[in-house]
């Protein structure tokens, strides 16, 4: 009987988280498509900035890169546990950093700006990987980029869209004086969120530490004898 009961809890819990995000999903679109739209031109000109670079640019993060792989194939070793701790924090300072910003009522530009540089970086990696090493390239941007990217760039948009909401609700009590609905309600939700993507990204962490360097070490070789 109670194995009932908490089942139908737990289901209907559930249903209540579900139904929260499609509401929420359908209310935001327009703004969760105008954010991403930000991360797709950071990508974009990501790899713009590849093909405008010259080629004594080029050839010295080449240089740089296939010493990397050098090293990489000679000790035959990635310490998974400091790729993690250096994946997460670097994860959880853009999160403490989107999560004060998005309290504030000057952070809204600051927090479009990051998620386009983020979209930059990713860009500008994948981009550099192709344009310098081919088809070798492609394969180390799909095996050591994009399993912890297709975890992390859905997460940072939805964080966006989060602080981009609370921030302009700041800006409206700020200057709107008839605005008196409480907005503690939306900063404990905002704050809880926040909390469960921190769980959510450790996990993408744990991809690249020890899913993508598994490959990437693989893939050093290759690259190595290549060059």
């Amino acid at each position: 009987m109670n194995r009932d009961y908490d089942a139908g809890v737990d289901g209907m819990t559930r249903s209540s988280v579900q139904l929260t995000m499609k509401n929420h999903v359908k209310d935001y679109m327009p703004l969760y498509i105008f954010v991403s739209v930000i991360l797709l031109f950071g990508v974009v000109f990501g790899a713009v900035i590849v093909n405008s670079m010259n080629v004594s640019q080029k050839q010295d993060i080449l240089s740089f890169i296939t010493q990397f792989f050098g090293q990489v194939n000679n000790d035959g070793y990635i310490n998974g546990n400091e790729v993690f701790l250096s994946s997460y924090s670097t994860h959880l300072k853009f999160l403490a950093l989107i999560w004060i910003l998005g309290i504030s009522i000057i952070g809204l530009p600051i927090i479009l700006i990051l998620l386009f540089m983020k979209g930059l970086v990713v860009g500008f990696t994948v981009g550099f990987l192709v344009n310098q090493l081919g088809w070798h390239g492609i394969l180390l941007a799909f095996s050591s980029v994009f399993p912890q990217n297709v975890i992390v760039l859905p997460l940072y948009i939805l964080l966006t869209v989060l602080a981009v909401q609370l921030s302009i609700r700041m800006i409206r009590k700020q200057f709107m004086k008839n605005d008196n609905e409480a907005i503690m309600k939306q900063l404990v939700s905002y704050s809880i969120v926040f909390c469960l993507v921190a769980i959510c990204l450790s996990i993408a962490s744990v991809i690249e530490a020890y899913g993508s360097s598994y490959f990437l070490k693989a893939i050093s070789e290759i690259i190595v004898s290549k060059n």
